[in-house]
């Protein structure tokens, strides 16, 4: 947790891992310890467990934890780890934000809590709530309207930020990128944000953004740490290259629900055991892998490779 007393540092892709499942559908440590030694050895500037590609709201609150603790063991001091410690219930928010902070964690990712459509001050009591349970450790807002139905309004967020000096960033996954904008320009240029949405991340740069908190990591991330480092070093043209080429695989990402696609896609490239996902997703359907297939051939250079010996 070397980077908890100065969050400023964690910048750069943070790949944000789905969770893999053996066939029989439990949670595979063996596979998940691969992963992150695949992302380490691949560039990835920091690592995430427990988004929303981690399908964390089927998982048990214990399963959650010791994938956070998996993880954390993994990874060590090597780069930031950022794991996703929120729930649709405050008091599991704070039971598993504990365990990430005991675990080592360096900062952790809170996403909105989801279905019950909170007003916009009951945002800021949640988020204030857990910033003050939780004052040594750095929080980062996660806001994605898309799954919770709920959005940050770029003033509460501000609010936030002035008033939790633990509160130090957030995750956009909004494709209006108007409201990223917005939330910068109330909060300054110290604030530390992450595009969530693939296809904004390299313009989120130009905007002063931290990095990149993309799915894609989890199929590709040498392309994505790589998009982030030719940006911030003014290599333009590289950066759009990338950006552009990997277009197809962002298609891909979503081929159907994410994380089913990617997961499919590693199973069969051999870093994971099982491409299995949990109810109420199923596995990807003969057109998605169809699918899947034609846009990992059109993209296939962007693709990182997988060692032959990736699991024991």
């Amino acid at each position: 947790m070397k980077y908890r007393s100065d969050p400023s540092r964690i910048r750069g892709s943070i790949a944000p891992l789905f969770t893999p499942f053996t066939e029989d559908g439990a949670v595979d440590h063996d596979s998940l310890r691969a992963m992150v030694r695949w992302q380490l050895a691949n560039g990835s500037h920091g690592i995430s467990i427990g988004g929303s590609t981690g399908e964390p709201s089927s998982q048990t609150l214990a399963e959650r934890a010791e994938a956070i603790r998996t993880v954390a063991d993994e990874v060590g001091d090597r780069v930031p780890f950022a794991p996703g410690t929120g729930s649709a219930k405050l008091d599991e928010t704070l039971e598993l934000t504990q365990i990430a902070a005991d675990a080592g964690a360096d900062v952790v990712l809170v996403i909105t809590p989801y279905y019950a459509r909170p007003t916009q001050e009951a945002l800021y009591s949640w988020y204030s709530t857990i910033a003050r349970e939780f004052p040594d450790l750095p929080v980062v807002a996660y806001n994605v309207p898309v799954r919770t139905a709920v959005e940050i309004a770029p003033e509460t967020f501000a609010r936030l930020y002035r008033d939790h000096e633990n509160i130090v960033g957030i995750k956009e996954t909004t494709k209006d990128f108007e409201h990223f904008s917005r939330v910068m320009h109330l909060c300054g240029r110290d604030l530390l944000m992450w595009s969530g949405i693939e296809l904004l991340c390299l313009p989120l740069i130009a905007l002063g953004g931290a990095g990149f908190v993309s799915a894609l990591a989890n199929i590709a991330p040498a392309a994505v740490a790589q998009t982030y480092e030719a940006a911030v070093a003014g290599d333009w043209d590289r950066a759009r290259e990338l950006h552009y080429g990997v277009h197809p695989l962002v298609d891909l990402l979503f081929a159907e629900t994410n994380p089913a696609p990617s997961k499919w896609l590693m199973a069969h490239r051999g870093l994971i055991r099982s491409g299995h996902v949990r109810p109420p997703l199923i596995p990807l359907t003969e057109q998605g892998q169809d699918k899947v297939r034609a846009l990992a051939a059109q993209a296939g250079q962007y693709l990182t490779p997988v060692p032959a010996r990736s699991l024991p």
